[in-house]
């Protein structure tokens, strides 16, 4: 891995912890506050690519398992690892590698259309398919109520997805920090 590499997942992993400095919005009858950190890891996958976005959402887990408080409305420590959100936080490496390999996998044709594909599913369903599960078992609700009541979340989530992919869109055209697949040696 070189330095720039390193530079790059830090770069994500701090975004990511400045984004938690936006105030978190609580919703009624749903014990996950919604908060902007979910872009920083939609970009994280859309701009970094699979396996640096991986590691840069997994270094800011790190920093929040250490104690420090940089989730939204400054939680840190162990505990939210056990609270009704902690499968959104577990779902955030996940998602930001979903994301990647989407970008990588539309490399050639990235566009705001693909960027888009890459953001939803990454970002909204790899989320949701993980997070919802343990808001049922952590809050001891059925999973239909857990899921009915993450709905409320989809229309802001969409909007950090559309961030996200203008960004990447804009970041590949002037400065891609992915590099383009190689292409394979032609037969002779």
């Amino acid at each position: 891995m070189k330095t720039r590499d390193l530079a790059y997942i830090a770069l994500f992993a701090a975004l990511t912890a400045v984004l938690g400095l936006l105030p978190a919005i609580p919703v009624p009858a749903v014990p996950v506050p919604i908060t902007a950190q979910t872009l920083g890891v939609m970009l994280a996958g859309a701009v970094l690519g699979a396996r640096r976005g991986f590691l840069a959402l997994l270094l800011f887990l790190v920093v929040v398992a250490i104690g420090l408080p940089v989730l939204s409305g400054g939680r840190g420590g162990l505990s939210v690892f056990v609270s009704p959100s902690a499968g959104f936080l577990y779902s955030w490496p996940v998602a930001a590698l979903v994301t990647g390999l989407l970008t990588e996998a539309f490399w050639r044709r990235f566009n705001l259309a693909w960027a888009m594909v890459a953001t939803l599913v990454g970002g909204i369903v790899v989320v949701y398919a993980i997070g919802i599960p343990f808001i049922s078992v952590y809050s001891d609700v059925p999973l239909s109520a857990a899921f009915t009541g993450s709905l409320v979340f989809v229309p802001g989530d969409v909007v950090k997805a559309v961030v996200a992919a203008l960004v990447a869109v804009a970041v590949r055209r002037a400065y891609p920090v992915i590099e383009r697949p190689r292409r394979a040696p032609a037969a002779p």
